[in-house]
């Protein structure tokens, strides 16, 4: 754990924000209301959190202007604009860093890499011909980088990471445990039976300040190049398959499956579970929601669902069966059976206006 300490005036400076009470109190850490103690900071962003920050034991708070007038029981703050944003940004300044710099003796790079001198090469990592890597990029033990791959400045590369087909990585990208990039896209063209293997040849692109979960595999493109633009975040086990293009800070959450050759606009959110099939284009500022199955293009910004809901077994059941009776009735029929209803209506209004 990192018990570096800051006064409380330094870190709302750090974050644009007024600080209130003791402006030399020490803190170490920042922590949940519900746990923090007296050298902790926390944060409140809602009205809905006001009992549990009345109740918290931490020593200072990063509060709203309105919300610091409703805590009685505290006395330091650090008031802003936006506290959730203000907590993230001091997350930063409490971290625990990789500060080391230079190559382990057992790594193994080629005599033609390029490797700065201020980046850090972990024990067991491979590094093939013509690769660079740029300054204060840590790339941790057991990475395999195979030839004419790039990363720029300020990138962090976890364990057991593997870049391949001549990837290339921008500035302050995170790419963590296990994840694959660069690998073989799944293109076969079927024959006479038979699947014939498509040879990949393009490559991977990935922008500034991309965030790649674990356990991912994003494949290389078969002729143009998979692109991830800035600042699209990734969470663990997705799938992004070959030609995809992925807008800027574009969101998807863990289980994503996308098929090849999709385009996703800028600032989408994929939540967990969402699969997108291959060769449609999905808008910029799209929402879809949980484990929803997206089988045609989206034109239009918003959010979007598929699937039904949970409910309770018997009454899901019930649902299972209606859903199954509405495919079973043709479309002329239920067309049918909804004017025969619309013309009742009508009758049945026209009886109570007369009386």
């Amino acid at each position: 754990m990192n018990h570096r300490q800051f006064c409380l005036e330094d870190l709302a400076r750090l974050v644009q924000g007024e600080f209130v009470g003791q402006s030399d109190l020490q803190l170490e850490g920042l922590a949940s209301l519900d746990l923090a103690q007296a050298r902790h900071l926390a944060f409140v962003n809602a009205d809905k959190y006001l009992d549990q920050a009345q109740a918290s034991k931490a020593g200072a708070l990063i509060v709203t202007a309105s919300l610091k007038n409703q805590l009685s029981n505290h006395h330091n703050f650090i008031v802003v604009a936006n506290p959730y944003l203000a907590f993230a940004i001091l997350t930063h300044v409490f971290e625990k860093k990789c500060e080391q710099k230079g190559i382990e003796d057992t790594a193994q790079i080629h005599p033609s890499a390029i490797i700065a001198q201020s980046a850090y090469i972990g024990h067991y990592v491979v590094i093939g011909e013509k690769c660079i890597v740029g300054e204060q990029t840590i790339i941790q033990s057991h990475v395999k980088i195979d030839h004419d791959v790039e990363i720029g400045q300020q990138c962090f590369i976890d364990s057991h990471v593997t870049l391949t087909g001549e990837t290339k990585i921008g500035n302050r990208v995170r790419i963590h445990a296990n994840t694959v990039i660069g690998s073989e896209g799944f293109g076969f063209a079927p024959y006479q039976g038979k699947w014939h293997r498509i040879a990949q040849l393009g490559s991977v692109k990935i922008g500034h300040d991309v965030r790649i979960g674990s356990n991912c595999s994003i494949d290389r493109g078969a002729l143009d190049d998979t692109i991830l633009e800035d600042g699209v975040i990734i969470d663990n086990l997705v799938q992004i398959a070959h030609n995809v293009k992925i807008g800027t800070h574009t969101a998807l959450a863990a289980k994503c499956g996308i098929a090849g050759s999709t385009i996703i606009g800028k600032n989408c959110v994929l939540a967990g579970g969402v699969g997108v099939v291959g060769h449609i284009n999905i808008a910029d500022n799209v929402t879809i929601t949980g484990m929803s199955m997206v089988t045609k293009s989206i034109s239009e910004a918003g959010s979007y669902s598929s699937g039904t809901p949970m409910l309770e077994s018997l009454p899901w059941k019930r649902a299972a069966i209606r859903f199954k009776q509405l495919a079973d009735v043709p479309l002329t029929q239920l067309l049918k059976r909804i004017d025969h209803m619309q013309t009742q209506i009508e009758s049945l209004e026209s009886t109570f206006k007369r009386k």
